[in-house]
């Protein structure tokens, strides 16, 4: 896999993805995006064996500080809406993604940055991470999911109150709140993470799929969570990995699961 803003390392299932701007605090841009998409939407779907990513952002100061603001100029009402589509459209591959998404959050997440941590599945955030989403202060709003991911995390007061102030939130605040799942000290992050996917690693694969899946289906206003877990559930059931699980826990024994 080759980016041109990205770097990737592959190691017994675990995909680590680099952001790889640091000069830029590793802005989102149009390049960066569009490998985002690349890797999420079509070539870790053909890694033999991925059971999870590791998303994290190159330099000692951010993971991701925002959008890249200099391409922004110019911009019409349509164009706008097409960049913000995009975004979410490529936010939504990560969440919808079948293996858990892990950002490793080293220092600044604002803006952008803050919206594809709350993409991934977990964050883990470095005691130097900070937290926000400053967008008022360009005269925007958030465009990359800011509005609707940030209350799913923190409540409809916090988020009101972080989107309109600007305020950035520290590593401590953002775990108390429930932004963050883990803080670690600053360096830690990646392996706290891999440690974590790790762990998720030997559960069945089939079954964290569909958690991932039926999960994200309490917030899809298309679907009933509720009934989506009962099918999902059913899809369960009837394969193999079941079957093995079952087998191990009547025998106390590890099951060994096939992701079949």
């Amino acid at each position: 896999m080759e980016y041109k803003n990205l770097l990737t390392t592959y190691k017994d299932g675990i995909l680590v993805v680099t952001i790889n701007r640091p000069k830029a605090l590793n802005a989102l841009n149009k390049q960066t995006l569009s490998d985002l998409r690349q890797l999420f939407e079509k070539d870790a779907l053909n890694l033999e064996g991925l059971r999870g990513v590791v998303l994290t952002g190159a330099g000692e100061k951010a993971f991701v500080a925002g959008a890249d603001i200099t391409e922004f100029n110019g911009l019409d009402a349509q164009g706008g809406l097409d960049m913000a589509q995009n975004g979410h459209d490529i936010f939504f591959s990560i969440e919808r993604f079948h293996v858990p998404v892990i950002a490793a959050v080293g220092g600044y997440a604002l803006g952008g940055g803050c919206e594809l941590a709350m993409a991934c599945h977990i964050r883990v955030a470095s005691d130097k991470a900070l937290f926000g989403q400053p967008e008022v202060n360009l005269g925007l709003i958030p465009g990359y999911g800011g509005t609707q991911r940030l209350i799913q995390y923190i409540g409809k007061g916090r988020a009101l109150e972080l989107l309109m102030t600007a305020d950035m939130i520290d590593a401590q605040k953002a775990l108390d709140w429930g932004l963050a799942n883990h803080v670690v000290p600053h360096g830690e992050e990646i392996e706290k993470a891999i440690e974590i996917l790790k762990k998720i690693a030997k559960k069945a694969p089939l079954a964290i799929s569909k958690t991932i899946a039926t999960v994200n289906a309490y917030f899809d206003k298309e679907h009933d969570g509720f009934k989506q877990e009962v099918l999902q559930f059913a899809q369960t059931v009837k394969t193999e990995d079941f079957k093995e699980g079952a087998a191990a826990f009547l025998e106390k024994r590890k099951a060994v699961f096939q992701g079949k």
